[in-house]
């Protein structure tokens, strides 16, 4: 028998006065998985991750989160999760330790439970050494490892985790990804980003355009569906003009040309015969030309291309859909 999801989404909705910040998302998300929530800021993520982890009241629709359902039990969920806020929660003024202990308080944990699990957590996030430290004198990548060991020191089967690496260095971020996916080894990981390089770290990501969920796949699932056909990278002298730009989108079945720094990016699409042979002809001067492959930035701003191209269908309409 196949376990039941981690959690359950249904037509999740909420609406602040007449703006709906997230509208009728439903989605599920399994035992063990990394799952991705990635868009724009104001996208509607944290008002997602809000509900989810029973800080927001939905206005509709409902959701299934630890087994306790968010409308009726948001204080069990509450219990039942790990939840790292998008903005630095901890007390700067205490040090590393001070802070687990007030976390782990909250969350009841005393005595030698707490002390054990302070130990391992620590540990765990690579911070024994800064443990008697102030969490403020910290640099931005460490106090971000202290506020994720206060989300998991309880050990949650679910951990929700909102934008944690904003702010931090390429490196950190690295380092804090490697600690993400460990933490999947033994439970289920819910991380909001709007840094698509992060976001291909994930099984599966959902992507949100204006409080909806257009899209959800796995990354190499959305690239098929929203990115086909081939990418082609150009290089060389006198590519800046518009008369190379317009000689690629002149090319059979070519899609888009993008600037990439001082060369240019073609995509065309999955059956035409433009090759790497038939660019070169299309363009006077040596170039070099190599093949690339789609990124989520590539399915996200094809995604929000669409959403665009729907809305005005629909306000040419009068709104139907």
């Amino acid at each position: 028998m196949t376990a039941p999801a981690a959690i359950v989404v249904q037509d999740l909705t909420r609406r602040f006065g007449t703006f709906t910040a997230v509208d009728r998302v439903g989605f599920e998300v399994g035992r063990g998985e990394i799952f991705g929530y990635l868009g724009a800021n104001g996208a509607g993520k944290s008002t997602t991750i809000r509900m989810l982890c029973g800080l927001l009241a939905p206005t509709e629709g409902d959701a299934i989160v630890a087994g306790h359902r968010i409308s009726t039990s948001p204080e069990q969920v509450k219990r039942s999760i790990g939840y790292m806020s998008q903005r630095f929660s901890l007390y700067p003024e205490l040090t590393v330790r001070h802070n687990l202990e007030f976390f782990g308080g909250a969350y009841g944990m005393s005595g030698s439970s707490l002390r054990q699990g302070i130990a391992s957590v620590l540990e765990q996030v690579d911070l024994v050494s800064q443990v008697d430290q102030s969490t403020g004198q910290l640099p931005g990548g460490m106090r971000q490892r202290v506020a994720l060991a206060c989300a998991i020191l309880h050990k949650p089967g679910i951990i929700f985790l909102d934008e944690p690496t904003a702010g931090v260095d390429p490196v950190a971020r690295r380092r804090f990804w490697a600690l993400i996916r460990s933490l999947a080894a033994s439970g289920t990981v819910f991380v909001t980003t709007h840094y698509m390089d992060e976001a291909e770290y994930c099984d599966r990501v959902g992507l949100m355009v204006a409080g909806r969920l257009p899209a959800l796949d796995t990354p190499a699932g959305l690239k098929t569906r929203f990115v086909p056909g081939r990418i082609w990278v150009v290089r060389g002298p006198g590519l800046r003009g518009e008369d190379a730009r317009a000689r690629l989108l002149a090319l059979p079945g070519a899609v888009e040309v993008q600037t990439l720094g001082a060369g240019l990016r073609v995509r065309v699409a999955a059956q035409a015969p433009t090759d790497a042979a038939a660019i070169q002809a299309a363009l006077s001067g040596p170039v070099s030309i190599d093949e690339d492959e789609a990124t989520l930035e590539d399915v996200f701003l094809a995604v929000v291309d669409a959403n665009a191209q729907a809305a005005g269908a629909s306000r040419a309409f009068g709104g139907a859909t």
